[in-house]
């Protein structure tokens, strides 16, 4: 697939007018320029970092383990250079170049927050779990039904149709379960659980029937789809893809959108503000740094979604206040930039197993397993509100277990030849609960090279987080002793917000505009053609990853902008 850049050089003249302008091209930007082009608009996406084209530019994709260099371990410079990313779980030599150096672009932190990122068209699309998993009325009304932050202005029958188009596009491999609170979906061929994920399974629901355990849904295509290849088990996903069989917007969303012709593409586009004219209350386009050169340029369009992910897109409304919207644009309820949630991990149990010693897998399959919600559903039985899910994964240990064990002889390197026990890895994914104090603001004093106010964030995890802690490491420890497995051991590593990489909540949905940025649609209450269907948009965290959501809630806000456009309304 080719995608068509155009690499405008104007000084912001009238010439430089479209229907749309997206900012940002990853997870729910892709969607919205797919979805915008389709319906027959002329879109310019603007993305901050440099293109990624599908296929030519993953230079790591094909390298056996041998070629890649310093075999892949990270280095001093790399942790000088970017010491915030280079302590995700996936860094290494061959994808750091899918993230940023946090050196060039450094953030404030009030209380330690992880801040991962890529800038780059397909952003973190690139690299993200492809856990796709739906949300139901369960999480639609937890808000209302607990009094916690502010109700939901949708509900399950809004999106399901949404949850449906885009399920259909980007391929999503599951099996219909039948389980309420993770709504079935439109799904290809399941992954197939390995005798020991079966195993685990027959024993834990056996005694925990609430417990079901299910093979992870995911954005990985089990089989060929709408022109793109099936997946290879091989579980490079961080590389990129050169068959397509993971959804991100590089290899699906913003090719479909250059086929129509009306894509226009702007790598190296930071976005300073959005333009807004007080006489028509509407923006009118935005204003943009180059990367490059530091020259400015407006760029001008009926409607303009912001989709620069959750604190992206909460900095630029930040610097773009005006008189009438002092504290922010499009802020006239004062939330903008409260009640940041990310989910909180990192806690959970692990075991071994030596049985089933007969039996193996073939590849290196890249799904987990999964144990949906099972905590306070009917009523709030815990000492804390909401709950969690859990992500499991199982392997035999292999020839490098040999660097633990105490050992001699060639009788001891033959044995480790053969696959070693079975092992278990549950860890538990919980809700946040959202908080005002929870926030991100501009830096009074500190800038970036290009001379914009760092992001200031302050988040911290509540005493509800902290009780569910206790509830997910224990849960997971019964659950693996449950099933008869050896060293089971409980983990929590306490990490701080930010490292789950589900931020959100920034610029929230809601039915009252004195308590949120947006309408049911997407769009905000203060200025009707200014849409935001990135992470910021979310009124609350469930615990399933919510990627989907987002790809779902921007196309139903792209279907609606479109028809309000045609109506003369924005």
């Amino acid at each position: 697939m080719i995608m068509y850049t155009f690499n405008i050089t104007g000084k912001g003249s009238k010439e430089h007018s479209y229907d749309a302008i997206v900012v940002g091209a990853g997870m729910s930007g892709g969607i919205a320029a797919k979805e915008l082009t389709e319906k027959g608009l002329k879109v310019l996406v603007l993305e901050r970092g440099r293109e990624v084209k599908h296929v030519t530019d993953y230079p790591t994709e094909g390298l056996d383990p041998w070629e890649t260099p310093l075999r892949n371990q990270t280095t001093q410079e790399d942790r000088e250079l970017a010491p915030i990313q280079s302590t995700l779980y996936l860094y290494g030599q061959n994808m750091k170049h899918f993230l940023v150096k946090d050196v060039d672009h450094p953030y404030a932190q009030e209380k330690p927050f992880m801040w991962y990122r890529g800038y780059q068209t397909g952003g973190r699309s690139l690299l993200w779990s492809k856990h796709t998993f739906r949300y139901s009325d369960f999480d639609f009304e937890a808000n209302a039904t607990d009094g916690v932050g502010i109700d939901w202005p949708i509900r399950y029958k809004d999106i399901a149709p949404w949850y449906d188009h885009i399920e259909k596009y980007i391929g999503v491999s599951g099996r219909r379960d039948g389980i309420p609170q993770l709504p079935d979906g439109q799904f290809l061929p399941p992954w197939e659980m390995n005798a020991f994920e079966k195993y685990l399974t027959e024993k834990i629901v056996s005694k925990y029937p609430e417990r079901q355990m299910i093979t992870s849904r995911m954005a990985i295509l089990t089989q060929p789809h709408n022109g793109r290849g099936k997946c290879q088990n091989r579980n490079l996903c961080h590389r990129g893809c050169m068959f397509g069989a993971y959804f991100s917007s590089n290899a699906v969303s913003l090719p479909d959108a250059a086929k129509t012709g009306n894509l226009t593409l702007r790598p190296f586009s930071i976005v300073e503000r959005v333009l807004y004219d007080a006489e028509t209350n509407r923006v009118k386009g935005v204003n943009v740094i180059d990367q490059n050169t530091g020259e400015q340029y407006e760029f001008y369009a009926d409607i303009v979604f912001l989709n620069a992910s959750t604190l992206g897109t909460t900095q630029i409304l930040l610097q773009s206040k005006t008189k009438e919207f002092p504290d922010g644009l499009a802020n006239s309820s004062g939330v903008l930039g409260h009640y940041l949630m990310d989910h909180h991990a990192g806690v959970g149990a692990s075991g071994s197993y030596d049985g089933l010693m007969d039996t193996f897998y073939y590849g290196q399959k890249p799904a987990s397993v999964y144990i949906p919600r099972f905590r306070n559903l009917k009523r709030n039985d815990q000492d804390y509100l909401r709950g969690f899910t859990f992500e499991n994964y199982t392997s035999r240990q292999s020839w490098t277990r040999g660097f633990y064990l105490a050992g001699l002889g060639a009788e001891w390197k033959e044995s480790l030849t053969h696959p070693g026990v079975w092992t278990a890895y549950f860890e538990a994914y919980g809700e946040t609960l959202p908080d005002a104090k929870n926030k991100v603001s501009l830096h009074p004093s500190k800038v970036d090279k290009w001379g914009l106010p760092l992001l200031n964030i302050d988040m911290e995890y509540g005493e509800n987080a902290r009780k569910m802690r206790k509830d997910m490491q224990q849960t997971a420890v019964e659950m693996l002793e449950a099933a008869n497995l050896d060293n089971v051991r409980g983990f929590d590593y306490s990490p701080p917000p930010g490292s789950v990489i589900h931020e959100m909540g920034t610029a929230r949905m809601g039915k009252d505009p004195k308590t949120s940025v947006l309408n049911k649609w997407n769009q905000s209450h203060d200025i009707p053609n200014l849409f935001i269907t990135d992470g910021s948009c979310m009124t609350s965290s469930p615990p399933q990853n919510p990627s989907l959501t987002y790809m779902a809630l921007t196309a139903r806000a792209c279907d609606f902008a479109v028809k309000e456009l045609k109506r003369g309304n924005i």
